[in-house]
């Protein structure tokens, strides 16, 4: 397994894509933290704390992840190299994981250059260092999980198809779905308890501080499930 996310890393930086999905995520989120005026920008908010990233990034990983993950088996499909993998002494859980741990890899190699953020608001606090550091650390946890999840349902929606376009709008589609979906249908129908299948309900939860087990339960029932629907989709 190992073998596979060293080559999935090496494949993503030995072409643009690494360095564009890094890229974009740090440029989009300066811009809007920083630049655009707005909601999300951080000077005008006159508060010092992170909460407009923690919103936002959810939204633009929403479509980076899927564009990292979509090659992930549809390439394969398509320049027949994935039949030459499964027939290799590996099993098919090490060859998904493997898949999935170089995109999630990756994915967090573009979080950490935010840790910056935190450093900036620190010295912008008044006094310096008055900032919610425990809020800060537990929506970081939850943008782990955030991204584990939406890293496994591109793997997932990369297994059924041989196209990278469709395994990316596939993606995105249900990443929306169950990250916003069912809070915002909940809240049109009235129906409370589906908010509890949201992703934003556990990763709101988890952005106050509080790691409860419940979250950290659905993330990972969440990712696991993706997970195990690939395997046997590859069958």
């Amino acid at each position: 397994m190992t073998a596979i996310i060293k080559r999935e890393i090496s494949s993503f930086f030995s072409t643009p894509i690494a360095y564009l999905v890094i890229g974009l995520f740090l440029v989009l989120n300066g811009l809007f933290l920083w630049v655009f005026e707005g909601d999300f920008n951080i000077l005008e908010s006159g508060f010092a704390d992170l909460n407009p990233f923690f919103e936002l990034a959810p939204w633009i990983l929403l479509f980076l992840i899927p564009a990292v993950t979509m090659k992930s088996f549809s390439e394969e499909k398509k320049t027949g190299t994935l039949e030459l993998l499964l027939t290799r002494p590996i099993s098919k859980s090490k060859i998904v994981l493997g898949k999935f741990f170089g995109a999630f890899i990756l994915v967090v190699i573009a979080l950490i250059p935010t840790l910056l953020y935190v450093v900036t608001i620190w010295q912008l606090a008044n006094p310096i260092g008055n900032i919610d550091l425990g809020s800060i650390i537990g929506s970081y946890f939850g943008l782990l999980f955030l991204i584990a999840a939406y890293t496994s349902i591109g793997v997932f929606t990369s297994s059924i198809t041989d196209n990278q376009i469709i395994a990316f709008i596939g993606a995105v589609l249900i990443c929306f779905i169950v990250y916003y979906g069912f809070s915002g249908f909940s809240d049109m129908a009235n129906l409370s308890f589906l908010e509890n299948f949201s992703l934003k309900h556990h990763f709101d939860s988890i952005s106050r501080g509080v790691i409860d087990l419940r979250d950290i339960i659905y993330f990972i029932s969440i990712s696991t499930f993706f997970l195990v629907v690939t395997i046997f989709k590859l069958k």
